[in-house]
């Protein structure tokens, strides 16, 4: 091989709302930057000092509501400089949609202002394990030499045909955080309409069903649309027993694969409240 052919070595970073199981994140070497989570006084980095089990069970007796931030261009730049100086030739920093929050944006700016080694910031078009299962594939893409744009070209195949989709048991954690209509809450809850969200390629979309037994009908008819499925997770924030039961429904659509139970990171659950489950997955290549 000669100096030209040198393959690149391409770190991989994306942010806490990934949901990627720390034995993912360790076996691939991707560096994970935390958001913040604020309640009151204190300020917590989301998933370094504040667990999901504890604030799942602290959440519904938070006064005020807890919100959450982006990381600063300061905290990018300091995670891209660590990884130039152990060797990355180029970094690829991949987000939460922009649609949902500010973060691949704060890493934009500080990707212009980055002049060390190139770095590329993706908007994964997703949240939770549907941007997980993005992180993880350039992971190992990066690992067996591909090149940036081979890599980003696969990604963009992979975004087409990923799914996120989650039903909540209530729409006061949307109100608490600011992030819907006051008034279409307390409506919303008066009719005890049960809202599913759904993300595909960056368009987050809002369903409303009547009751929870139809949210899980809808959502159990969309996984077998979406079917055959290359991947498949189940997410939920603090009802693991109704996760695991879940998973016995929904064993059949991935027969020969593992079909992870994930907690949704606080970063996310302040916004989706306690009892939000829902599914990840990636429609096999050719399908929707």
């Amino acid at each position: 091989m000669t100096l030209k052919e040198k393959i690149l070595k391409i770190s991989i970073v994306t942010d806490s709302t990934c949901d990627l199981p720390a034995s993912v994140v360790e076996k691939h070497g991707i560096t994970v930057v935390p958001l913040y989570i604020n309640q009151g006084d204190k300020s917590y980095l989301d998933g370094v000092n504040l667990t999901r089990e504890e604030f799942y069970r602290l959440l519904p007796g938070f006064h005020p509501a807890p919100s959450t931030a982006t990381p600063s261009t300061d905290a990018f730049t300091q995670t891209w400089n660590k990884l130039a100086d152990s060797g990355a030739d180029a970094i690829l920093s991949i987000h939460i949609s922009e649609k949902l929050s500010a973060t691949v944006n704060a890493a934009r700016v500080a990707a212009e202002q980055f002049t060390r080694i190139p770095v590329t910031v993706l908007d994964s078009s997703q949240l939770s394990l549907g941007m997980g299962f993005i992180v993880e594939k350039a992971a190992q893409l990066a690992e067996l030499g591909h090149k940036m744009e081979e890599i980003l070209a696969s990604l963009a195949d992979m975004m087409k045909r990923t799914y996120v989709f989650a039903s909540l048991k209530t729409l006061e954690y949307l109100r608490r955080s600011g992030r819907m209509n006051f008034a279409l809450a307390r409506f919303g809850e008066f009719l005890q309409i049960k809202p599913i969200l759904h993300m595909n390629q960056g368009n987050p979309a809002a369903h409303r069903v009547r009751t929870q037994g139809k949210a899980t009908e809808r959502m159990l008819e969309w996984l077998n649309e979406y079917a055959p499925l290359e991947k498949l997770a189940i997410v939920h924030a603090g009802v693991q027993h109704e996760a695991e039961e879940m998973l016995e429904r929904i064993k059949h659509l991935l027969p020969s694969g593992d079909i992870p139970i994930v907690q949704i990171t606080p970063a996310l659950g302040a916004h989706l409240g306690v009892g939000a489950l829902g599914f990840a997955c990636i429609s096999t290549k050719g399908q929707p």
